[in-house]
């Protein structure tokens, strides 16, 4: 069989050899700054909370069900309750002036789109769909899934084709409520996570790109920068298909989750924001961090936003 040359992964190849691709030469007009999105679980939003969100400069949220759903993946609440609950909760961001950005689907180590099991999985697509339902309410732009859980040693193929199987059969179902469908990448700083457990599926560049390219071009990314070394790389090597960040700081090691501007992290926020620029993405700046207080997200955004203006300048000169 011939073999085919993969682009993006000599570029990202290329970067760690040279460790040249930090910043590029600007090109074009300064990018105007991103909105600022923030993850709150919806059994946690409340009127009051949003309205001071809003305040003090957040535009959307992203949200999750993970609460609604048991240890049996069966709901926990009827699906009129479920409803009547989303639908006030979707009125409280619309009077506070918040659009929700997206839905991060539930998660857990039964509730995963690459189970092997086939009866299992086809009950994990069917949640979901019944999950979508209640996120049409919501009218989100963003449908986020997680690829896996933990799998066990020896089937990560078999795991990939059934993540690209139960992906396939999701598609149509959030494409039905008018939003698009995204994939995260996870934490792999190894393969494994410990002796009898590997680490879940798209756990570096590599592999991300491996399945994404197995998937439909109308399947995207979401890029979460906790879970990863360097994640300008994997955005650069996304390029456009990234269409929605997870914003905290780490090291590419564990679920830390700082805040971006906390200095507990190792991410390069100039080289991640020239990244995003590049990739065209223009979606919110959307926090998954700790934070004390809702109004440090736009100053710290736009903290950093504002270094990078600055490093972009002098490349340019």
């Amino acid at each position: 069989m011939r073999k085919t040359i993969n682009l993006p992964l000599l570029v990202v190849l290329s970067c760690l050899l040279l460790a040249a691709c930090a910043i590029k030469a600007p090109q074009g007009k300064t990018p105007a700054p991103l909105k600022i999105g923030y993850s709150v679980a919806l059994v946690n939003i409340t009127p009051e909370k949003l309205a001071y969100a809003k305040s003090v400069g957040i535009d959307y949220l992203e949200t999750s069900f993970q609460a609604y759903i048991d240890k049996d993946l069966n709901l926990k609440k009827s699906e009129a309750e479920i409803t009547e609950e989303v639908q006030k909760v979707k009125a409280t961001a619309d009077k506070a002036g918040i659009r929700f950005w997206s839905v991060h689907m539930p998660y857990n180590q039964k509730i995963d789109l690459s189970l092997t099991d086939e009866t299992e999985r086809q009950k994990v697509v069917g949640l979901h769909k019944k999950v979508l339902a209640f996120c049409q309410i919501l009218e989100p732009q963003v449908i986020l899934f997680h690829p896996s859980y933990y799998l066990t040693p020896g089937e990560r193929e078999q795991r990939k084709k059934q993540l690209i199987t139960s992906s396939l059969e999701l598609l149509p179902a959030v494409k039905a409520i008018n939003a698009t469908m995204v994939i995260e990448n996870m934490l792999g700083p190894e393969l494994m996570a410990d002796a009898k457990r590997e680490r879940p599926l798209c756990r570096s560049v590599e592999e991300t790109l491996e399945i994404m390219n197995r998937l439909p071009k109308d399947i995207y990314s979401a890029v979460d920068m906790n879970h990863i070394k360097h994640p300008e790389l994997l955005i650069r090597a996304l390029g456009g298909r990234v269409k929605s960040i997870h914003a905290a700081d780490g090291h590419g090691e564990k679920e830390n989750h700082y805040f971006p501007c906390s200095g507990q992290g190792s991410n390069n926020w100039s080289a991640i924001l020239a990244a995003l620029e590049e990739a065209g993405y223009r979606g919110p700046f959307l926090f998954e961090s700790a934070y004390k207080d809702e109004k440090e997200l736009k100053e710290c955004y736009l903290s950093l936003y504002s270094a990078y203006l600055a490093q972009r300048q002098q490349i340019k000169q």
